[in-house]
């Protein structure tokens, strides 16, 4: 026990997880995506960028197990496992990128993109063509270059359904199904590194209640809204993430 209390992280830190994972549950339960979004920011600027992400894939198997049963009734599972399939073997080429490249330049054109996308969206462009595998398998890979880049790989599935003009249930099911796949792949690509560690153990169950509570609350929320709202609160979601990705932030969390 002394030696579990030894590892026990400072208590501002402890509340900062928990506010941060309370506002990304909510995101996630709501829309199906958005806790890294919200999530990682927030918690950077309490305990760094290296503690919050693998505090976020441990909180994501939490929402798997919440939200996997409805995901796989109501979502468009062949467009989600070819999609993963991309993002799976993009999320290194991401990584290789980010290594080899100006990262502050490659965020800012990032940015421009994800701003470029709600733009078109918000027009009320419509993808009317038909479904293909290399055009799905193409969404997946971007958003694994996007992910493993600048921590945006839920953006362009999300921008795929809402140009597909798929409806809330749909969407919000797939992008749950979508992460469920991925936060496996993530946890024991972390497991293996040896990223889990007793102070982000000790993190991750001050935040998990925190985080449940939040899922719980966006849940509700979104039996709550309309199609539209729905709609306008994804858009909002995706601007956040590109605002939140700004490289403008990174001496508020540490980067």
């Amino acid at each position: 026990m002394n030696y579990l209390l030894t590892h026990l992280p400072p208590q501002g830190a402890l509340l900062g997880i928990a506010v941060a994972a309370l506002v990304g549950g909510l995101s996630r339960g709501f829309s199906g995506f958005g806790a890294a979004l919200v999530f990682v920011p927030l918690a950077s600027a309490a305990v760094g960028p290296r503690a919050a992400v693998p505090v976020l894939a441990l909180l994501e198997t939490v929402s798997c197990l919440v939200f996997l049963p409805g995901a796989w009734r109501y979502a468009a599972r062949r467009e989600v496992s070819v999609m993963v399939a991309g993002a799976i073997l993009a999320v290194p080429v991401g990584s290789l990128i980010l290594a080899h490249a100006d990262p502050v330049g490659l965020r800012w054109g990032l940015t421009v993109l994800v701003f470029m996308a709600v733009g078109l969206l918000a027009s009320g462009w419509r993808y009317r063509g038909r479904d293909s595998v290399p055009l799905t398998l193409g969404v997946g890979a971007a958003g694994g270059l996007m992910s493993g880049a600048a921590m945006l790989g839920g953006v362009p599935p999300a921008v795929w359904w809402l140009g597909r003009s798929a409806t809330a249930r749909v969407m919000r099911a797939s992008m749950n199904l979508y992460f469920a796949i991925l936060t496996v792949a993530i946890v024991l690509a972390f497991a293996w590194r040896g990223l889990f560690g007793w102070p982000g153990l000790w993190l991750a169950l001050v935040a998990g209640p925190a985080y449940g509570a939040g899922l719980w609350g966006g849940a509700a929320l979104f039996g709550l809204a309309s199609e539209t709202t729905f709609r306008r609160a994804a858009y909002a979601l995706i601007l956040a993430a590109a605002v939140l990705g700004m490289p403008l932030w990174d001496p508020l969390t540490g980067r």
